[in-house]
């Protein structure tokens, strides 16, 4: 299946990517970061795989299924860790990542 019919899950991965990278950096900051250290782990997991499906999904990829299943897991996983937190910047990453996995599940 050509990118063109992926735009919707493109979009949502690059966001979900985009919240997870500054949600990572800005648990960083946090006074308690070890409190923090799931976080910062499933943030750096989910920006990654979403930014890897992203690029597959562009360049056709064979695996789209099965990477975008795990892409939703680690998406969930992280949305989950990140809805614990009170901090906007958490909260606006569990949104992004519970809408990307949305769209991975589309496509698994």
């Amino acid at each position: 299946m050509s990118h063109e019919n992926y735009q919707t899950a493109i979009k949502a991965l690059h966001e979900c990517m985009e919240a997870c990278n500054h949600c990572y950096d800005a648990c960083l900051q946090e006074e308690d970061v070890k409190m923090m250290a799931q976080c910062i782990r499933l943030d750096r997991e989910c920006a990654d795989i979403c930014s890897y499906l992203e690029q597959s999904l562009v360049r056709g990829t064979p695996y789209a299924a099965e990477l975008a299943s795990v892409c939703a897991k680690i998406c969930e996983d992280c949305g989950n860790e990140c809805k614990k937190h009170d901090h906007d910047h958490c909260r606006k990453c569990a949104d992004a990542c519970f809408q990307c996995a949305d769209a991975c599940k589309s496509i698994a």
